[in-house]
This record gives C-alpha cells, sequence and structure tokens, in this order.
C-alpha cells in the first residue's frame, strides 16, 4: 500500500532519518516507537506529505486515503455542534442530502416528472452510502470515546483541547481511511475510551499507525512493531512485549558479532604492525589492509534500557496520618463531583485515581493539594511536606533557564554534581544540561519539571497525568523513581501499565463519594469486574427461552422483493466488471516486460489475488441472493 524507499531527512546537517525503508500493507498495525526526539512524528508528517523527505521516496496506491491525528488539530474552532463536526467525514453523502432537500423544495412549488426521477436516483445514491445510519454511526463513536448524549449538540469551541482531539478522533474514525496515523491517541483518552479504541482498533479494516507509550494500549491494538533508532525504521513482527524478546535476542547475536568481528580487527591490526615493515610480509600486510578498509563495520549495541538509583531525601518523616478527608463536597453549578466524601490517606500508601474524565479526579487532586475551594474538610497531617506535579507547571519553567540552573532555583539544597546525576537520570547529560527550557520539547520540559518535583525533599507527592508525552524509556524511569519513594504519593493516569508498577491502592470516584480498594490495579480490575457481573439483572430462565424461541424462528433479514432484485442487478454488474479486470490483468501478467521484472510480477500478482478474492465474495453474495428470491 505504501512503500517507504532509502528516506533521508536532514535538519540542517543532523540527520533523523538515513536511507530508511519500510512496507506498510493494508492490514498492518503498526506502533511506531523510539525516544522523544528521534523522528516519530517527523516520519508521520511525510508520509502525510506536510515534510517533504531531503532524499529517497514515499510511494503509494491511488486509492490510499489517510487520517491523520496530531497535536496541530488542537487549534481548530467552531461554533458547530461536536455532532456535525464529526459528521463533517460523510462529506459526500451530506452534499448528496443538500441536493434531495432542493429537489423536495423544487418539488413543492413545480411538481414534475424529470424531478421524481432526480429523486429517486438521489435517495439510491443516499442510501447505498447508508446515509440512513451516518448519525446514529457518528453518535455511536462520539459516545464511545466519552461524550455524553447532551454533549452531542454542544459547539465545538466550548471544550478544552483534549477533548476537542477526540471530536477529530471521532471524525477520522468515521472516515475510515485506507491509513489510520494516531499520534499519542491516548494523552486525550481516559481509561473507559482507552478500552472502546482498543476493541475499535482491532477490528478496523484498514491499516493502523500509532505512536504511543502506553504499553498495554500497543499491546492490544497492534501486530506489528517499528522502532526508530539509529536514523532506520526497524520492523518486529509482533506485539510489544513480542519487541522486547526479539530486540533483546537481536541485540545479544548482534553484540556477539561485533565482539567476534573486533577480534578479527585487533588480529589483523597486530599482524600489520608487526609485519608492514618486513620485505617478505609486506604484500600480506597491505592485503590485510585492504580487507580492513572494506570491512563493513558491526555497530556495537548501545543499552537504550537504563536502570537508575535515585536516592531521596525527605527534610522529615511524616506522620502516620498523610491527610485526611471529611464530608467533601465540591459542586461546579448543577454538576455535583463529590457529596459528603470521606477518604483518609496514612503514610507509605501509594494510590493511583482512575476513571473516565469529567468525574473530578483532578478536582480531587488539588483538593488534596489544598489549591481547590471546597465544603468540608482536608487535614493534612503532622510533618507533611507536599510537592503537586501537573502539565500547566510546564508552563511556570523560566524560559531563559538553563536546565541545570532550573533544577539549582528549586530550591533542594542539592549539590551541582548531585542535580548532574539527577538530571542524567533524566536522560539529560553531559552539555544537553545547559539547554535554555525555551528549545526543549514538550516531553523534555515533562522531564525537568519531573525532576523539579522529585528532588524536591517532599514526603507527599502529588502527580497528574505524568506520563504524558513521555516517551518509554522516560516512563521506565519514572515508574523505578516511583518504587524506590520511600515516602507517600497520590497520582492521576490513564496509563495501565503504569499504574500496575507503582500502585498498592486504587482509588475512583462513584456516586459523588471517593471509593477505595486496598491492592494493585490488576487485583482492583479483576474484583470490580467481578462486582459489575453482580450488578447486571439476572435474566429468567422463561426469559431466556423466549429469546431462543424468537432467534430460532425469526429470520435473520427479511428484504422486501424489491430490494432483492436490486442487490442482484448490482452484484452482477459488479462480477462483469471485476471479471473484465481480472482478464485485463490476465493479459499483463503475461508480458515479457512483467513477468521479468520481478517487482512489477510481484504487485501485479499481489492485486491479481486480492481481485480473486473479491470475486469469489460476490460469487458467494448472488448466490445467497438468489436463494432468498426463491
Amino acid at each position: 500500500m505504501i512503500s517507504i524507499n532509502d528516506l533521508s531527512y536532514y535538519i540542517g546537517d543532523r540527520p533523523i532519518y538515513d536511507n530508511a525503508s519500510l512496507f506498510i500493507g493494508p492490514k498492518d498495525r503498526i506502533g511506531l516507537i523510539g525516544l522523544n526526539g528521534t523522528g516519530k512524528s517527523t516520519l508521520l508528517k511525510m508520509i502525510v506529505g506536510d515534510y517533504q523527505p531531503t532524499s529517497g521516496e514515499i510511494n503509494m496506491s491511488n486509492d490510499t486515503s489517510i487520517g491523520f491525528l496530531n497535536q496541530d488539530l488542537l487549534s481548530y474552532l467552531t461554533n458547530d455542534s461536536i455532532l456535525h463536526v464529526a459528521m463533517q467525514a460523510f462529506e459526500e453523502t451530506l452534499k448528496i442530502q443538500e441536493q434531495i432537500d432542493k429537489v423536495l423544495k423544487e418539488m413543492e412549488e413545480n411538481y414534475r416528472d424529470e424531478l421524481v426521477d432526480k429523486l429517486a436516483k438521489l435517495q439510491d445514491r443516499f442510501e447505498t452510502n447508508e446515509g440512513y445510519s451516518m448519525q446514529a454511526k457518528a453518535e455511536e463513536i462520539l459516545e464511545g470515546i466519552g461524550f455524553s448524549t447532551k454533549d452531542l449538540q454542544r459547539p465545538l469551541k466550548e471544550f478544552s483541547g483534549g477533548w476537542r482531539m477526540r471530536v477529530m478522533l471521532a471524525k477520522l474514525l468515521l472516515e475510515k481511511p485506507s491509513l489510520l496515523m494516531l499520534d499519542e491517541p491516548t494523552n486525550h483518552l481516559d481509561l473507559p475510551s482507552i478500552e472502546w479504541l482498543e476493541n475499535y482498533l482491532q477490528s478496523y479494516e484498514g491499516a493502523v499507525i500509532i505512536v504511543s507509550h502506553d504499553r498495554r494500549f500497543l499491546n492490544a491494538s497492534i501486530n506489528k512493531i517499528v522502532e526508530v533508532t539509529g536514523y532506520q525504521l526497524n520492523m518486529y513482527a509482533g506485539n510489544y512485549d513480542f519487541y522486547l524478546e526479539e530486540k533483546e535476542l537481536r541485540n545479544e547475536i548482534q553484540q556477539n558479532a561485533f565482539e567476534n568481528q573486533q577480534q578479527k580487527i585487533k588480529e589483523a591490526e597486530r599482524f600489520i604492525e608487526r609485519f608492514k615493515a618486513k620485505a617478505t610480509k609486506a604484500k600480506q600486510a597491505q592485503s590485510r589492509m585492504k580487507m580492513l578498509e572494506k570491512m563493513d563495520r558491526i555497530q556495537e549495541v548501545v543499552d537504550d534500557t537504563m536502570q537508575v538509583d535515585f536516592r531521596f531525601k525527605f527534610k522529615t518523616q511524616s506522620g502516620r496520618h498523610v491527610a485526611r478527608l471529611t464530608d467533601i463536597s465540591k459542586a461546579y453549578g448543577d454538576l455535583q463531583i463529590l457529596k459528603n466524601a470521606d477518604a483518609h490517606i496514612e503514610r507509605g500508601d501509594k494510590i493511583a485515581l482512575i476513571g473516565a474524565n469529567g468525574k473530578g479526579k483532578s478536582t480531587l487532586l488539588r483538593i488534596v493539594a489544598g489549591t481547590e475551594k471546597h465544603e468540608g474538610a482536608m487535614e493534612p497531617g503532622h510533618n507533611v511536606s507536599t510537592a503537586f506535579y501537573a502539565q500547566h507547571q510546564l508552563e511556570s519553567l523560566r524560559v531563559d533557564n538553563e536546565i541545570l540552573e532550573e533544577l539549582k532555583q528549586a530550591g533542594s539544597g542539592k549539590t551541582e554534581q548531585e542535580l548532574r546525576n539527577v538530571l542524567g537520570c533524566f536522560l539529560f547529560s553531559d552539555e544537553e544540561v545547559f539547554k535554555k527550557i525555551k528549545v526543549l520539547s514538550g516531553g523534555e520540559k515533562s522531564r525537568v519539571a519531573l525532576a523539579k518535583t522529585l528532588i524536591s525533599e517532599s514526603n507527599f507527592l502529588m502527580l497528574d497525568e505524568p506520563t504524558n508525552h513521555l516517551d518509554m524509556l522516560s516512563v521506565s524511569i519514572l515508574v523505578q523513581a516511583l518504587q524506590q519513594f520511600e515516602g507517600t504519593f497520590l497520582l492521576v493516569s490513564h496509563d495501565r501499565d503504569f499504574i500496575a508498577n507503582v500502585a498498592n491502592k486504587i482509588w475512583w470516584i462513584e456516586d459523588q463519594e471517593i471509593k477505595e480498594y486496598p491492592g494493585t490495579y490488576e487485583e482492583w480490575h479483576w474484583w470490580y469486574t467481578k462486582e459489575q457481573e453482580k450488578k447486571k439483572p439476572v435474566e429468567s430462565a422463561e426469559a431466556k427461552k423466549d429469546k431462543k424461541d424468537s432467534v430460532n424462528t425469526k429470520p435473520r433479514h427479511e428484504q422486501p422483493q424489491k430490494e432483492l432484485e436490486k442487490e442482484i442487478a448490482q452484484t452482477e454488474a459488479k462480477i462483469e466488471s471485476l471479471e473484465t479486470e481480472i482478464a485485463s490483468m490476465e493479459e499483463d501478467m503475461a508480458k515479457p516486460e512483467v513477468y521479468e521484472d520481478d517487482q512489477k510480477m510481484g504487485k501485479l500478482t499481489n492485486k491479481y489475488n486480492s481481485k480473486k478474492a473479491e470475486l469469489e465474495k460476490l460469487h458467494t453474495r448472488w448466490e445467497e441472493l438468489v436463494e432468498k428470491m426463491g
């Protein structure tokens, strides 16, 4: 479907890609991974045509359509309802609807036979395009990714950036492009919406490329991993867990080959050094020198995993009780978030606050932090010192500061070498610590802000979506840091793998109360699923029997005779057209200029097999329709 050949992309004299190649098939579900700054988003923008490669080619078939979810869509604002924006995906069908409305209005004033014929043809096209179900489809997808029914008529501009991005995602899903490209989609979704999207993508008919740091989301949604590393695109045929195993094996093979080659190089160099001046051996020495010059050097494996050792210091140890919430109530107008809610945080609690957006997770976090007005009492415990991390704090970084200077001004009292060690853990090494904040990417700013939070010597951390904008390695570092943290923390996150690795308690808001499960995310998920099953109404044996009888006695689909005749005629026309196309392809395959060219023959054979399979389906459908006609 899309072939990327010898792709190079340079920014100045710095390579992002250097002779990289990749083939994207019609059903591929690709997870595109790599460290921040390696060019994942750049590749997507080159595929869609926003950026032009320095050299190389990106070729795609004429019928390839691309849908691209990216941060640029956040700037789109309109007074149109979100339902209307999502339904723009059906542009052609909506134009037919406009034409139908126009003809109907004209018929009211001047009823003519030609208008009746025109209306019939337009309605046929509208029905063929599934126009009567397009609104229902749009509503289903918008509600699937978290919108309530009453939100659907609200103007897009009333929603925050994250919710607007969801609308654009819904529009893309409704368009059903042959290639769907999603750049960090889970940054804008809550847990229920992520699970909905996972299920949707599993049955998506086209190809998908996903850039994401969410390991579980990738495992559930993709069947190939493409890693951007060393300016190349390395393919792994499997999900993220398979990639980790396969990469370890590849690295072991490569490292052994590297060490063997290095041994041969040293032996050759010793021979050259020893005998280059001796007349009897000079020719052999020259031969080995040429061998070394022509040798394809195997690269040493660079370990892109990192084990970190955070030495956390507390100014004081907190008391046993870190925070106690009593009779907490909070509402925004008519929207009641909490009502007479109680909760208790003890020293050593590692709490993950989870749930759907709009339930009040961030509000509750701010209540605990003491920055949100509320009714009821929030009593901090003895000797509790707090540090708060949220995305908006990235804006409070002083843009003209260098990274190291920014950490010095955090007031931790650490020496410059200690701060350098911390920054090294967050992937800022050597001269990088002197970068200005203003030139950093979103992910790099997140790492600086997290580093500031962790060196604060606070014994109680509050973290709001800390993994957003981080790559896989940065998330791994944060996991290790929080696992070594001996204090208490409360965090909001939708990254299930992250939560599973750091939390020992789960909080969620339900019925305007703070619910608590004293265990890991995996334990909570198992328990919560069982509890939800218990709440489902039990169907009586009589009702089950009635349902079974109904299924057995009612035909699956009753099509009127006229519709059957129409579909048979359409199917016969498609069969005839396809048979003509296949015959033409068979003629092409017999031409010497085709069958002697492996690349041309391969492409044509794939297309031929696809058309033959399509023809077989049409024959099967035609037989079913004729049977129904009786």
